[in-house]
């Protein structure tokens, strides 16, 4: 058990049992989580377990990110080494074609990832880029066991129809960060957009995927209440990103989260969030670094390869660190 700064008592146990039985966590709940001593780490993380191995057993669900259009993006996040005030040195290219998506398709197979995600920089898809993407999909349905996610931003209308009929999967539109913090992160669209998006998602039938940035200078209390409006949002697929502060991007000087801090947020998702699938993804490598097995206590997901200009770990050590753990890769899973 722990005392937070209200000294709140919590028996760890007692969120998992809370969980399971659908009640959603207290903010001072979710914030004893947050402020918990790095002691009692793992007395945590065996709740957290107890919540995942309910909903998913020791299966690790694998996913594989494809750069499908790289730079180019007028978009002003702080975060992103893709973004138009970004002067880091990336590749800048327009969408793949056809038989580059398919390509990466073979790849996702290959690497035994149930989910092969298309992601493209810029604000939204234009309805050519739509077509070139409708086109991959179609054809990677038809001849591979593959899950397919998109990820192209804000979408206009008529497009979730598009991406539905065509056999997406699920569609990711991350909400970063707290609505609070929402300004301080990006200026050229707003929070309230990337909500309707993820709204015109599920309106249409596919799997809506939504998760966070941790490390953006946002409070414990926000990263409660960013776990709160997932929960709300109802997203099956709630990615947990924490920075790689990239040289060369507004917050290039913005620290990394400490792997303790790291566990706790993904222990916290996990109460709040029990059925959802819980992704360890983008930073996992920087900032968990040796205690990055532990995270599979809390997330049953995890992304293998390359991220969008940042490289992941070595496949092979995935895997052995997945067989380490004695968990198993679940295959051909959304």
């Amino acid at each position: 058990m722990t005392i937070n700064q209200n000294q709140t008592q919590v028996e760890w146990s007692s969120l998992a049992k809370k969980a399971l039985e659908g009640e959603c966590l207290t903010l001072e709940e979710g914030l004893a989580v947050l402020q918990s001593d790095h002691d009692e780490i793992l007395a945590l993380m065996q709740a957290a377990f107890l919540v995942r191995r309910h909903y998913y057993g020791k299966k690790v669900k694998l996913n594989m990110i494809i750069n499908a259009k790289s730079g180019h993006c007028p978009e002003d996040c702080g975060y992103c080494s893709q973004s138009i005030v970004s002067t880091a040195p990336v590749q800048k290219y327009t969408l793949l074609d056809k038989d580059t998506l398919l390509a990466g398709a073979h790849e996702a197979l290959a690497r035994k990832a149930g989910t092969y995600c298309i992601v493209a920089s810029g604000k939204g898809p234009t309805d050519r880029e739509l077509d070139q993407v409708v086109d991959a999909v179609k054809e990677i349905r038809s001849t591979m066991p593959l899950k397919i996610c998109a990820c192209l931003g804000i979408l206009k209308d008529g497009q979730a129809e598009r991406l539905a009929e065509a056999g997406v999967h699920r569609y990711n539109h991350n909400l970063n960060t707290s609505k609070q913090n929402y300004s301080s992160i990006t200026t050229t669209h707003t929070y309230e957009q990337r909500v309707n998006t993820v709204e015109k998602v599920k309106a249409q039938g596919m799997s809506p995927c939504s998760g966070v940035i941790i490390g953006m200078g946002e409070s414990n209390r926000e990263i409660v209440e960013m776990a709160f409006a997932l929960r709300e949002l109802d997203a099956d697929s709630i990615p947990i990103n924490f920075l790689n502060a990239i040289p060369g991007t507004p917050l290039e000087q913005a620290g990394r989260t400490p792997a303790m801090k790291a566990l706790k947020v993904l222990a916290l998702f996990r109460f709040v969030c029990p059925s959802k699938e819980i992704r360890v993804a983008g930073g996992r490598e920087v900032n968990l670094r040796s205690l990055q097995p532990m995270s599979l206590y809390a997330a049953n997901s995890l992304f293998v390869g390359d991220y969008l200009t940042t490289a992941g770990q070595e496949i092979s050590a995935d895997y052995r660190m997945i067989e380490d753990m004695d968990f198993e890769i679940e295959l051909n899973a959304l």
